[in-house]
């Protein structure tokens, strides 16, 4: 199979189903988005490699299944309106993700003051993947009613749990995160 199709070269790409949209349209923007938010905690799971801590087999799990969630989310933002989408978000991918969000909250210090991004670089790169969740969820908003609630709720979710994410390994790996100067 080639890599190239030469089909894109136009400015158009296909969403499921073949239906042809400009790659500016605001699924293929929303879609993308999540490719890069899924690329980033990628890059952010390759700094662990070389690592050992408490916890990091069931972050690397979590992590491992949160990138196949997004393909999922990938796949509703890539159905066209009116159309069976293939694969299928679940309401308890949400679920797990609030159980593990509450499970790494209680090992972290109450913040007193607001966290900048930074400290190791696996955790700084979950705040930039937290980051393009937020902005993959905006524009997932931008597409309107049509969108699958699920996938709104899943990507809220998902950036409060990369926030939180990123301080537990940040607190893990012995890298204080920098704070706002008063």
């Amino acid at each position: 199979m080639k890599i190239y199709t030469r089909t894109g070269d136009k400015g158009q790409t296909s969403l499921v189903y073949g239906t042809r949209v400009s790659k500016t349209d605001l699924r293929v923007e929303a879609y993308g988005t999540c490719d890069e938010a899924n690329s980033m905690i990628g890059l952010s799971l390759s700094h662990l490699h070389d690592l050992e801590f408490e916890g990091k087999d069931k972050l690397q799990e979590a992590f491992h299944r949160i990138q196949t969630d997004l393909f999922h989310v990938g796949a509703e933002l890539a159905t066209p309106e009116g159309k069976q989408v293939g694969w299928v978000l679940k309401k308890e991918s949400i679920t797990e993700m609030e159980e593990y969000i509450d499970e790494l909250n209680e090992e972290l210090p109450p913040f007193k003051n607001f966290i900048l991004p930074g400290g190791h670089p696996a955790g700084a790169s979950l705040h930039v993947a937290r980051t393009i969740v937020r902005r993959a969820e905006r524009k997932a908003i931008a597409i309107g009613g049509e969108v699958n609630p699920l996938v709104i709720a899943y990507l809220n979710r998902l950036s409060d749990l990369l926030f939180v994410a990123a301080r537990f390994l940040n607190l893990r790996l012995g890298r204080l995160e920098p704070t706002l100067h008063e």
